[in-house]
């Protein structure tokens, strides 16, 4: 059992109940799968317990096309056919041709390893199942060179999912469970001042105002993340933009256009832009 304690870094704010549950899934040796809305730093935990802990990161990054096997092996039977035309000698050993999965490196890593698997649920429904077994026991069988293949010490896991689909029971019965939710105005504070130390107090006060009341737009197809935030932020501190700006109705100004750092479809973005205008009209009477 590993005794390694995750306690966030000082780039990355972690609440107490998101290091209890990396603690308790280290305790516990199950894979950590986190929840959240995109963009509230799943994918960067791994990332960041890697670098507190100081283990090495493997990351296997799914997409809808990825299959479990992949995690393991694959065979180039291409490869080889290809050299035996050529009269390599390489053919001769089939081993040459097998190329290792993430899941096949973390098991043969020295140094216990942080392996995230992440955004499991854009691959196919079958998918966490057919890992099952190697999750549990820790070891896979190569059939091409008939070698099992065991775990040197169990990888911390971080499994991370955006609930575009649903888990499997038997996924879910063997991971223990945390879902990020979206940060509070003290708690975005915090994360804001750490990429942004010098920011201005009025400027910082006056553009998480704007953020939270964006995000409660009654109608909004995506609510702006952390990492949206962050971006418009980086935008206003870099053009220099006062804070009183922040406040400006007119939509013919600048500022509704520094809004695509928090806006990503046309839909929203017209939403804003209308509730501007009849705000600005409300002001006029």
């Amino acid at each position: 059992m590993s005794n390694a304690r995750f306690s966030g870094t000082e780039s990355y704010v972690a609440t107490d109940d998101l290091m209890m549950a990396v603690n308790a899934a280290i305790t516990l040796e199950r894979p950590l799968l986190v929840k959240g809305e995109p963009g509230t730093g799943k994918t960067m935990l791994a990332e960041e317990i890697a670098r507190s802990l100081g283990r090495p990161l493997i990351g296997w990054h799914i997409k809808s096309t990825t299959k479990a096997a992949r995690g393991l092996y694959e065979y180039d039977a291409v490869a080889r056919l290809r050299d035996s035309q050529l009269g390599d000698d390489r053919v001769k050993d089939i081993g040459n041709y097998i190329v290792k999965g993430k899941l096949w490196e973390a098991f043969e890593s020295d140094v216990q390893p942080i392996l995230l698997i992440d955004e499991i649920d854009k691959a196919d429904i079958e998918f966490p199942n057919d890992l099952l077994q190697e999750l549990d026991r820790m070891e896979f069988y190569v059939y091409e060179t008939q070698q099992t293949i065991k775990a040197r010490q169990r990888p911390i896991i971080i499994i991370t999912s955006n609930n575009e689909k649903e888990l499997p029971d038997a996924f879910l019965r063997r991971c223990f469970f945390h879902y990020i939710r979206f940060p509070e105005a003290d708690t975005m504070e915090t994360i804001v001042k750490v990429h942004f130390p010098d920011i201005k107090k009025n400027l910082l006060a006056e553009a998480l105002q704007s953020f939270f009341e964006l995000r409660e737009l009654p109608g909004l197809k995506k609510k702006p993340s952390t990492s949206e935030l962050l971006d418009w932020i980086k935008l206003l501190v870099a053009e220099d933009i006062p804070p009183e700006a922040l406040r400006e109705k007119d939509s013919r100004k600048a500022i509704p256009k520094l809004y695509g750092a928090l806006l990503k479809n046309e839909q929203d973005m017209h939403l804003f832009e209308r509730l501007v205008f009849m705000t600005r009209r409300t002001g006029a009477n």
